[in-house]
């Protein structure tokens, strides 16, 4: 089935602060998806999401050029969160130690956005615009990753191994997350370090042990 798209946008409105278009969008991403999780995607209109939020329709479509597109602030968030616990990894200890301790302890999101995240990417497996969409917040933390990676290693960012290793980090964080989502799918919710154990040991399978304790 076809995407639902926004009208032609109208000018004239004058912006407003780019943190707080963050937060109505992330409050607009949180109400999407509670929508296509109760309804279905095909079942969920924009204007029942705009509606859900107390916007115009017409203010929803300028802010979104699809209505798939909404689950992309509430995606970015589990991106944004791995990026952030590497950049807070220490010298001398391994990136699996640094992820079982630090990613618990640093959960910024509202009280539901773990499972919001999980609901997409389970969804994301038969709605193609999910999918394409949870697709493309990966590849946009790549290149952040390799910033981290470098900086780290004292290597240029460009150079084919920080490359390499960031797209390696970068698939095990997408293949942790959608194994987290399987096997929460029932209902069952696994202890947080269970969860984070997955991650860890997609890390080490990513890294094969490379630059996992960089000296201090």
């Amino acid at each position: 089935m076809a995407a639902e798209t926004a009208p032609a946008a109208r000018r004239g409105r004058r912006p407003m602060s780019d943190r707080r278009r963050a937060l109505q969008r992330l409050e607009i991403s949180r109400a999407a998806i509670r929508l296509f999780r109760e309804h279905g995607v095909a079942g969920t209109s924009g204007e029942q999401i705009a509606d859900a939020v107390g916007l115009s329709a017409r203010t929803f479509w300028r802010w979104f050029r699809t209505k798939e597109s909404c689950v992309e602030p509430v995606l970015s968030l589990s991106t944004d969160a791995f990026t952030a616990c590497l950049a807070r990894w220490p010298a001398g200890r391994s990136l699996e130690e640094h992820l079982l301790t630090d990613f618990p302890e640093h959960d910024d999101g509202g009280p539901d956005d773990g499972e919001l995240v999980l609901a997409v990417v389970r969804m994301s497996r038969d709605e193609l615009a999910l999918r394409a969409i949870w697709l493309v917040v990966q590849e946009r933390a790549e290149p952040v990753l390799a910033g981290i990676l470098a900086e780290r290693l004292g290597r240029d960012v460009g150079d084919i191994e920080v490359r390499v290793q960031a797209a390696a980090l970068n698939a095990a964080l997408r293949i942790a997350t959608e194994d987290i989502a399987a096997v929460t799918a029932d209902g069952h919710e696994p202890p947080v370090d269970d969860l984070t154990a997955r991650l860890s040991t997609a890390v080490r399978a990513a890294t094969h042990g490379v630059a996992a304790s960089p000296p201090a």
